[in-house]
């Protein structure tokens, strides 16, 4: 088992959720893991991402190596194609249909959808639309996202399940719930078009 994966985004939309998520995830079931992350301008809109490995055997670098990653995860599109070069052959990319336009030259909605659309391997989801219908909070868009990567990702999946129990354990009980509907609905979403 293992699982290279870059997540990625814009500041305040919950990367680091998502992998300390993962992290609980791998360690609490006795899994290696290593992880790198680099936290932009996070509160002005910045690049967030995180290199995530996870694996049953001793891991030596956090970092992922062009051309070798299992997965992009991305709660952003733009961000999603900035990694392309990171994604392996064969490797998907899970990505919010939502574009975060932080910049004056963020790329067209449709030139952007097309070049996702032009993917072999990717699931392209409106976390924000599946998280309010399903959790009854957009907040919870980004635990749609780790859910729509789940099929992808070699864990199983009640360990991404502990994972958001562990980390919002503080938060009480509605907080749990609402992030692990958001997660179901987005594995829902990834099985049907899988």
């Amino acid at each position: 088992m293992n699982t290279n994966m870059i997540i990625a985004g814009v500041g305040g939309q919950g990367i680091l959720s998502i992998a300390a998520a993962l992290g609980s995830a791998a360690l609490t079931n006795d899994l290696y893991m290593k992880q790198a992350e680099t936290h932009g301008m996070s509160q002005r809109g910045g690049d967030v991402q995180s290199f995530m490995r996870i694996s049953d055997q001793p891991i030596f670098s956090d970092l992922i190596a062009k051309g070798k990653a299992d997965i992009i995860l991305s709660v952003e599109p733009m961000e999603a194609l900035r990694y392309l070069p990171y994604l392996k052959k064969g490797g998907y990319v899970v990505t919010s249909s939502t574009p975060f336009v932080n910049i004056p030259d963020y790329p067209e909605t449709e030139t952007l959808m097309q070049t996702l659309e032009d993917l072999p391997h990717r699931i392209v989801i409106d976390a924000d639309s599946v998280a309010k219908e399903a959790a009854g909070n957009i907040r919870a868009g980004n635990f749609v996202m780790l859910g729509a990567a789940s099929p992808f990702i070699e864990i199983p999946f009640d360990y991404l399940e502990a994972g958001v129990r562990d980390i919002f354990a503080r938060k009480g009980e509605a907080v749990i719930e609402m992030n692990l509907k958001a997660l179901h609905a987005g594995r829902a979403f990834a099985l049907a078009r899988k």
